[in-house]
């Protein structure tokens, strides 16, 4: 089971009282501002709830596995998490 991004939406919207349409602009803006931080190099720290950090994965060898030949996978930028030890205490 996985939480989507309108179901996260709607939850907003019925917590705080806003439409739809005001909270959708919010989880949008806040998902924006992550990316665009990320994006520049930066961490994102949410207190309580875990890091986000931007990583090189260095170029390495893998092997093609419908024939085993040696194939060169090329250097990637990907994301971590890692979460806080209080994400799942009920400490939010």
């Amino acid at each position: 089971m996985s939480l989507t991004k309108s179901e996260i939406v709607q939850a907003v919207a019925d917590k705080s009282g806003l439409t739809k349409t005001q909270a959708a602009g919010i989880v949008d803006t806040v998902l924006r501002t992550m990316v665009d931080g990320l994006r520049s190099g930066e961490s994102v720290n949410l207190r309580h709830f875990g890091t986000f950090k931007p990583v090189t994965r260095k170029a390495r060898e893998g092997r093609n596995p419908q024939t085993g030949e040696p194939v060169m996978i090329p250097e990637r930028q990907a994301v971590t998490f890692k979460a806080s030890k209080s994400l799942l205490m009920d400490e939010l």
